[in-house]
């Protein structure tokens, strides 16, 4: 049981941390950054890096995510007994980690590709690589040895090989955490079984077109790639958009997510872009997160949400700093996510 002295707190913390990040009407400030070192004093302002651009964008990156992964962590941290479901969101940074480390792998490449610190969260030895075994033994991911070890013996392995495993981890990683919300109280998860269902659901659908446009699976093969942590209607949209032509946009039409995705252009023919399905999915579940927020605010659903929100910060000033060090306009990054304030 939490006390409601946490429940304050924790409400009270996350308020004054949200009011600092960049979500928004804070979204806008970012607009105007048409440099790296500018985006960097904006979010650091006590910083005095002197790097070239590459290696400032690196840098900036990974003081991003390290800042947003320690704010959390302190969140849940207010908890004597944190909720299994925060735990579980916060290694979804180490299911985020195994795929680079998957993709690694496969690539045949000798030194590790790295990894967020979640510490005393974290499970996986990542400093083992490429040693598979020493690197998962006592985890959750143990159960994935066999068909790790087959990337370290045969590398090079086909892209369809990576996408069943990949497929393997997110099931897993959303089983667990529809299980752990069923154990909140129904007044706890009012919001976060709503924007939770949502995110599979989308995850669903942007991975079923993805898997058309990129890999021209049948749609038996895709509906083995879909994720039902509790019933079928997990897999109902995703699944009604397999039947739907991929060049045809009034196809989609009654499609449920229709709104969500590429709009036609005159005098171009049009295409569904996984890619611009996948932006606007995320600002949707944004939205979800952000109209939530402060409607309950000594609920569990006021933390999920600020999880959710400050997990849509990082992923929104990553793809800001990698847009500038291609030399494009923060504005036009901003315009490319489709991130509305």
């Amino acid at each position: 049981m939490l006390g409601a002295g946490e429940r304050a707190y924790g409400y009270a913390k996350a308020c004054g941390i949200i009011g600092k990040s960049f979500v928004g009407k804070r979204i806008a400030g970012l607009a105007g950054v048409s440099r790296l070192a500018e985006l960097d004093r904006l979010l650091f302002p006590q910083s005095d890096r002197e790097l070239p651009e590459r290696e400032l964008l690196v840098d900036l990156e990974d003081r991003i995510i390290k800042r947003s992964v320690r704010q959390i962590i302190a969140m849940v941290d207010i908890f004597a007994k944190p909720p299994r479901l925060f735990v579980q969101l916060i290694r979804g940074y180490e299911y985020g980690d195994m795929k680079v480390v998957l993709d690694a792998l496969a690539a045949g490449e000798e030194k590790s590709p790295g990894f967020t610190d979640i510490g005393r969260f974290r499970t996986v030895a990542f400093e083992a690589y490429p040693d598979v075994e020493a690197m998962v033994k006592g985890t959750e991911f143990a159960c994935f040895l066999k068909e790790l070890r087959s990337f370290t013996q045969r590398p090079q392995r086909s892209p369809q090989d990576t996408v069943v495993l990949q497929t393997k981890m997110d099931t897993q990683y959303y089983t667990a955490l529809w299980k752990d919300l069923r154990a909140l109280s129904k007044k706890d998860r009012r919001a976060i079984e709503h924007i939770l269902y949502e995110e599979i659901v989308l995850r669903n659908a942007v991975w079923a077109l993805r898997l058309r446009t990129y890999y021209d699976l049948s749609p038996e093969a895709i509906q083995e790639k879909l994720i039902a942590p509790e019933s079928k209607r997990f897999l109902a949209s995703a699944e009604a958009s397999l039947s739907l032509a991929l060049d045809n946009r009034s196809d989609w039409a009654r499609w449920k997510y229709a709104s969500l995705l590429n709009p036609e252009k005159p005098n171009e023919h049009w295409k569904a872009d996984p890619r611009y399905l996948q932006n606007a999915a995320s600002e949707y579940l944004y939205r979800l997160a952000r109209a939530s927020f402060h409607r309950r605010p000594f609920s569990m659903d006021s933390i999920f949400c600020f999880i959710k929100l400050k997990q849509f910060e990082e992923a929104l000033l990553t793809s800001v700093a990698e847009g500038l060090g291609m030399g494009m306009s923060s504005r036009d990054v901003l315009a490319l996510l489709e991130v509305v304030s």
